[in-house]
């Protein structure tokens, strides 16, 4: 008997069956030999929201929680993050491999080429009412891209694959700087290809025709990161609805529109959000105890810790306070980062959250930076959504390159009524 196996004995019937290991896994048709009788159909595992079934292999990142590890392609984020760029990073997911000078250039450039957007699209942005959430005409624009190039549904041609790449990743920066701009009711500003991709997005949205205007380097370099530490997450939910909708092979302007509205909701995207709306309710450093002693009570819920994955310190976290601290000697400071500071202090130190293993998240310093920055609180899923595209982008080219991905379709426990026959309606009580 081979080592590499799982021995199962089902005391129903007194078989006993050898079910082989790879991967520290076991593949789930095996458990379908296991019946009753040769009409049943076959055992099934019962996994709600997934947290124990893998439902792909994959080769672009790498998560350990238990260790707070976090590397896009074998590259540990903290090294990108201190040396790398956005664009270089999508590239890596994208590819494969970190580009060479020449290579880094080009992708650049293919990049730079899409940043301009279709009149219809902007048309479809201006038809919004002025207070449009922006993530609704994100997720309305990607999907009307699909009309626009529909060469797109061509998923199996390499070619024309990459080149959704290139413009998505060029015009989704676009989409939310008219985005903004159109809520605060201003014209809205063409890109300029001079800059890095997260100083154009700046000075799309900020720029007001003032002759000395210059992006502040601190603030698009700290962009540059945050967009690094969000380019991808392994099989998060809004991923895994990429992978799910592009498995019927449709477009991936429709994937990434249905990736963006899952990422939408509050339990994903809107986390930062909540973590800052927790502080400003807190207050004052003065309350943070009072507010600590209420979570342990549970009257209260402590934003931006913990994590399905993560049951150490989010390594993302680490760099994003950082970041946060180089962002404010570049702004005005703000007094809900000592709040924070003092909230992770004490948490850090209070057995009741060690023992729960209560961690800092990425989500507890980023909505503090994206405020520094002058975004409106409901902007922060669109700045979550415009780096994560590369992630979607790569896991959605990963899934249609594997042959053993089929058209998403989970299985259910069926526990309604038995067969039954149809009464008149003239004959029911």
């Amino acid at each position: 008997m081979s080592k590499d196996t799982l021995t199962v004995t089902d005391n129903r019937t007194g078989k006993t069956y050898e079910i082989p290991i790879q991967n520290d896994t076991i593949n789930a048709i095996d458990l379908r030999k296991i019946k009753v009788s040769s009409e049943d159909f076959g055992m099934m595992t019962y996994d709600p929201a997934y947290m124990n079934t893998a439902a792909c292999k994959s080769t672009i990142t790498y998560i350990d929680g238990d260790k707070g590890i976090l590397e896009y392609r074998g590259y540990p984020i903290e090294q990108l993050a201190e040396q790398s760029s956005y664009l270089e990073v999508a590239y890596l997911l994208i590819y494969g491999e970190l580009p060479n000078a020449e290579r880094l250039k080009w992708w650049e450039y293919r990049i730079s080429r899409h940043n301009f957007i279709h009149q219809n699209l902007i048309d479809l942005i201006q038809a919004f009412r002025y207070d449009a959430h922006p993530m609704g005409i994100l997720i309305s624009s990607v999907s009307a891209m699909s009309t626009l190039f529909p060469e797109a549904k061509e998923v199996d041609d390499p070619a024309v694959r990459e080149k959704q790449i290139w413009r998505m990743l060029g015009m989704i920066p676009t989409v939310a700087a008219f985005a903004y701009r159109h809520r605060i009711g201003r014209p809205f500003n063409f890109p300029d290809n001079s800059l890095s991709y997260t100083a154009n997005l700046l000075y799309m949205m900020d720029f007001m025709n003032q002759r000395d205007y210059e992006v502040n380097p601190v603030l698009a370099k700290a962009l540059d990161v945050l967009f690094i530490l969000h380019a991808d997450h392994e099989q998060n939910c809004s991923t895994a609805t990429m992978r799910g909708v592009g498995s019927s092979r449709v477009d991936p302007y429709c994937s990434l529109s249905a990736a963006a509205a899952a990422l939408y909701g509050p339990l994903h995207g809107g986390a930062n959000e909540a973590v800052l709306r927790m502080l400003q309710h807190i207050g004052n450093v003065k309350n943070v105890p009072d507010f600590i002693d209420r979570v342990k009570k549970g009257e209260g819920r402590l934003m931006g810790f913990g994590h399905r994955v993560y049951k150490n310190y989010d390594p993302r976290a680490k760099i994003i306070r950082k970041v946060a601290y180089e962002v404010f000697e570049a702004t005005e400071s703000n007094p809900l980062l000592e709040i924070a500071v003092e909230l992770e202090r004490i948490a850090l130190q209070d057995e009741y959250f060690i023992a729960r293993k209560l961690y800092p998240n990425v989500d507890f310093y980023s909505g503090l930076i994206y405020q520094a920055l002058r975004f409106p609180i409901e902007y922060f899923p669109f700045l979550f959504a415009i780096p994560r595209a590369s992630g979607w982008l790569a896991q959605w080219q990963e899934m249609l390159e594997d042959d053993e991905q089929k058209i998403m379709r989970p299985r259910q426990i069926y526990l309604g009524e038995a067969r039954r026959d149809y009464v008149p309606l003239d004959q029911r009580s």
